[in-house]
């Protein structure tokens, strides 16, 4: 067993679910209340819901409230401010304006970017040593070089450079548009200790260090290898071939929204993300389904969208906003590290969610699939779709790159054995196309999942 991955506040250590829930209960009803009382958009989605905030003094008080939020109700949000109050924070703002202290948005992948990540100083101060905390888990400490591999001008990372900073750790935040040959020289230049980025960034700078600095990914001589982003090491073929390569053990962190802090121990079979500052909001503790909206318990095994509640934020504090993460939740005890807590494995994207045949499908749970056949497939593939998503008319067609060189007749096996075992996973069969490696673009931030042909 490695190091146990513990609580930010040690108080914790110990109690049970719902003694967790009973002590966050008055953080929620105090958040609440300051919510209501500071912004036009949750008093109405309140007074809509024939909600009193009043009512709201238990964890499952608030999982009664259907949902008040999601990215498309945030981006109508940031539309209204612009035009009405001259600033794109949203309506749910609760702070006032001037007393912001660093915004910035979503990626804008799946529409127009959202101020999400937007604080006062006081959200910092208290989100930040929760940052750090779940990065020293991963071994980070004073001295330390975190190299930052995002593209930082939509800064929705950057917030974790506020953690490492108290650590005594120096981040070197490159933006990722300057592309992988100046990163690589910065890299080489600078010499980090921990390198920060999406899995598939990482994947993809295996090929490249050798191209463009002569030597392979091992001689750069991290300590970890710190992925976020997008699912990753949780595939263990994803998570042998990035440690084999890097000579390092890789760690899976998260923050969405600013919200539900989870990191990974360093088991050798990926053990989830690690709940481990349940004080800042209510994520791990409120699911919904995707399709239905309706509550999922609290159990353990149980699969289900978070359901983001700040506990502690003046800025823009969220309520009940369904993100569009969905995760499967363990309540065991970690058996590699021996955490107590909330873990969860994210599963997928509501918004990736396809519809085939009746069967919900994740394109995750796809790519995990494929990727049991490397070395002879590269682990990109894209999902071909022929109309807009989530249903699909069957069958569902994947396009998948191979390694090497394969006659006709060996590109048919290694096709119709990817199908099969994505039927056996998945119970569907898709049609499965190969191309040849290097065919499918890359992206320095998240790989795209899909090939959208009828646009």
């Amino acid at each position: 067993m490695t190091k146990r991955f513990s609580y930010y506040e040690s108080e914790m250590e110990g109690l049970s679910i719902a003694e967790i829930e009973s002590r966050l209960a008055p953080s929620l009803q105090k958040q609440i209340g300051y919510c209501y009382a500071n912004s036009t958009f949750y008093k109405r989605k309140f007074q809509e819901a024939g909600a009193d905030p009043k009512d709201i003094q238990t964890f499952d008080d608030l999982r009664k409230l259907p949902v008040f939020m999601t990215k498309e109700d945030e981006r109508a949000c940031q539309e209204e401010s612009r035009l009405e109050q001259g600033h794109p924070f949203g309506t749910h703002v609760c702070a006032p304006v001037e007393d912001l202290y660093l915004t910035g948005t979503t990626s804008g992948t799946t529409g127009v970017p959202t101020f999400t990540y937007t604080f006062t100083k006081n959200d910092l101060d208290f989100l930040a040593p929760r940052l750090a905390h779940r990065l020293a888990l991963c071994g980070v400490g004073k001295g330390d070089r975190g190299l930052f591999f995002f593209t930082l001008g939509i800064y929705a990372t950057t917030m974790t450079l506020w953690g490492l900073r108290l650590l005594g750790a120096l981040p070197i935040d490159i933006d990722a548009r300057a592309g992988t040959e100046t990163f690589l020289k910065f890299a080489n230049l600078t010499k980090p200790t921990f390198l920060a980025c999406t899995p598939s960034l990482a994947l993809y700078l295996i090929d490249k260090c050798p191209k463009f600095l002569g030597y392979p990914v091992s001689e750069l001589k991290l300590k970890g290898l710190l992925t976020t982003g997008e699912p990753g090491i949780q595939d263990p073929n994803i998570k042998q071939k990035l440690e084999e390569a890097y000579q390092c053990p890789s760690f899976d962190y998260w923050s969405p929204a600013g919200h539900a802090p989870g990191v990974s121990c360093g088991a050798p079979l990926y053990q989830g993300l690690h709940a481990v500052a349940p004080e800042v909001c209510t994520s791990y503790f409120d699911l919904i389904d995707p399709v239905t909206q309706e509550p999922v318990p609290l159990e353990h095994g149980a699969v289900g969208q978070m359901v983001h509640t700040s506990l502690h934020r003046q800025a823009c504090p969220l309520v009940k906003y369904a993100y569009g993460d969905v995760v499967q939740i363990s309540l065991d005890e970690c058996p590699w590290c021996g955490f107590k807590g909330i873990r969860a494995k994210l599963v997928g994207r509501a918004d990736d969610m396809l519809i085939v045949k009746g069967v919900n499908v994740y394109p995750a749970a796809v790519k995990a699939e494929v990727m049991k056949f490397q070395p002879r497939v590269t682990g990109q593939m894209r999902i071909v779709l022929d109309a807009p998503p989530p249903r699909v008319e069957p069958p569902l067609k994947l396009k998948v790159e191979y390694n090497g060189q394969l006659a006709g007749a060996e590109q048919n096996g290694l096709a119709e054995r990817i199908a099969q075992a994505v039927h056996d996973s998945l119970r569907l069969r898709p049609e499965v196309s190969l191309t040849p490696a290097g065919t499918l673009p890359r992206s320095t931030s998240k790989t795209p999942v899909f090939e959208k042909a009828y646009e």
